[in-house]
């Protein structure tokens, strides 16, 4: 479920927040709809109603098109896995052994085919001294499954924080875990291999935005990360953040999740809801990233020729994205000029 920060930036983020849950409905034209060409990796709706908070998403290597997600609480333990050609679940898998969920915010698949999904929320910021990972291997056949999975206990060297992002590098199968923070957040490496019996400890090696959501690229040179209104890119290299760049980000009622695609041509950006929209965004530059071979362009992608936009509108190609933005900030600051006046009358 969201959170925001308390104080006047938690007032302001909250207002932010309504201000977008009024606005973008006014846009539902300009969203996407579930692919009916049969290809996979497009932008597809959510269809399953019990998947109402959508937290995480994981690009699946046994299932081509299909992608892992989870809701973030009040649900059990509980996986899903959709169908990017129709949107719909085709499998729920229960994870046996690992106790109640608390938050689940974060999924990855890591270089060994497992999955892992991040009990990593903490919406009081930093109350529970210690939080969990669970590990089980992605299901060879897609249908309705309980597994055993493995429980992790997660301490962080700096003290308990509340966090969305969880990351396994592809290569090494090192997990990272990104904190959210009003004043910024951090990077968490884990280490080496995961233990059970006594807490991993997670220790900070890199400082970033605030943070929903984020995933490595295939190839592990590049990690992306995500937060309500913006996304960026990071280089990848011996386990530290190097350089970062914009990325066009979709603008979404509750931008909660980010992967890539399972060939790297493209970032899938997720949002909470009923039927919520995963958008895809093609990539570009490096190997990292896929440049160049996407299976297509979809609603969150520039025109052909042009720079896809970024987050904040700009750019050649991201016109889509400027004006609904405009609109957006249009509607942001008419709302808060009209609670100042309120104040004051």
């Amino acid at each position: 479920m969201p959170s925001y920060p308390t104080g006047a930036a938690g007032r302001a983020a909250a207002t932010l927040a309504a201000a977008l849950a009024v606005t973008l409905p006014l846009f539902a034209g300009a969203g996407p709809a579930v692919a009916d060409d049969g290809r996979p990796d497009r932008d597809f709706t959510i269809e399953d109603p019990r998947i109402t908070e959508s937290s995480g998403l994981a690009a699946s290597r046994a299932h081509p098109g299909v992608y892992w997600t989870h809701n973030d609480s009040d649900d059990g333990p509980y996986v899903y896995a959709v169908d990017s050609r129709t949107g719909k679940t085709l499998a729920t898998i229960t994870m046996r052994g690992v106790g109640e969920p608390r938050d689940v915010e974060g999924i990855s698949i890591g270089p060994d085919g497992d999955l892992y999904v991040g009990d990593i929320g903490d919406n009081l910021d930093g109350t529970w001294d210690h939080v969990w990972i669970y590990r089980f291997p992605e299901p060879k056949a897609l249908r309705d499954a309980t597994v055993t999975a493995v429980q992790y206990d997660v301490t962080y060297a700096d003290g308990a924080r509340n966090a969305e992002a969880l990351m396994v590098h592809p290569k090494t199968g090192r997990v990272y875990i990104a904190s959210k923070n009003e004043d910024g957040g951090g990077l968490y490496e884990g280490p080496a291999k995961l233990t059970t019996g006594s807490a991993n400890v997670f220790r900070r090696v890199g400082e970033v935005p605030w943070v929903t959501d984020g995933a490595f690229s295939p190839d592990g040179t590049r990690l992306v990360l995500r937060s309500y209104f913006s996304a960026r890119e990071y280089a990848f290299e011996d386990g530290r953040l190097g350089e970062d760049r914009s990325v066009g980000a979709p603008f979404q009622r509750q931008a909660e999740s980010v992967t890539y695609t399972a060939d790297g041509s493209a970032l899938m950006f997720g949002s909470e809801g009923a039927r919520s929209e995963v958008v895809r965004v093609e990539t570009e530059g490096g190997p990292g990233s896929g440049s160049g071979s996407g299976s297509g362009e979809g609603s969150g992608a520039p025109a052909k020729g042009g720079d896809r936009g970024s987050a904040d509108g700009t750019g050649e190609g991201g016109s889509g994205n400027a004006a609904l933005g405009a609109a957006v900030l249009v509607g942001v600051a008419a709302l808060w000029l009209a609670l100042k006046r309120r104040r004051r009358g």
